[in-house]
């Protein structure tokens, strides 16, 4: 009996420093980007409903700007798109939406539908784009400054409350003025 009492209050001590350090870690919930503070990747696309027009990143250089990772397969994308709209009409970055490993109608007919928060959709088929990105799920969202070094990555749903704390707060003032 003894013998089987031993391994067992290991395993239990064991359980209990992991469970101890898991609560109190700082960030528990955030997962960081190896990309983070280095260039954010370029890519070439098919521009979404545009099958001879083609999106090449590099055409971002020069000003901050978001990339966010979606489909219309993605429940959690839907749950953020009202809050996208209020990204573009607040007119405070440019927004490119990644249209990650999805069709290209029922992407069309979501957008004319909910409305459209992006200046361009390339359209990542096969997810080759999304995986240089670091991508694992949808929706994701980068914020790349005009030197193209990705500065954050926010995984899951945008809400205001991370639109203010996380997005505004890292861009410049003169980068959410709107232009006259």
């Amino acid at each position: 009996m003894v013998k089987f009492l031993v391994p067992l209050g290991a395993f239990v001590l064991l359980a209990v420093v992991l469970g101890v350090g898991v609560q109190r870690a700082p960030e528990k919930a955030v997962i960081a980007s190896a990309l983070i503070g280095k260039s954010a990747p370029e890519f070439t696309l098919p521009e979404l409903g545009a099958p001879t027009l083609n999106f090449d990143s590099r055409s971002m250089r020069g000003q901050w700007y978001l990339l966010n990772v979606w489909g219309t397969w993605c429940v959690e994308c839907r749950a953020e798109h009202d809050m996208l709209l209020a990204v573009r009409r607040s007119a405070a970055v440019p927004m490119i939406g990644l249209n990650w490993k999805d069709d290209d109608e029922q992407a069309q007919q979501w957008l004319a539908q909910l409305g459209n928060p992006y200046e361009r959709v390339p359209v990542d088929r096969d997810g080759r784009v999304a995986i240089d990105w670091g991508v694992y799920g949808a929706p994701e969202t980068f914020l790349v400054d005009p030197s193209g070094i990705v500065v954050y990555k926010h995984v899951g749903p945008l809400t205001p409350e991370v639109w203010q704390r996380e997005f505004l707060a890292r861009l410049p003032a003169t980068a959410t003025e709107p232009s006259s």
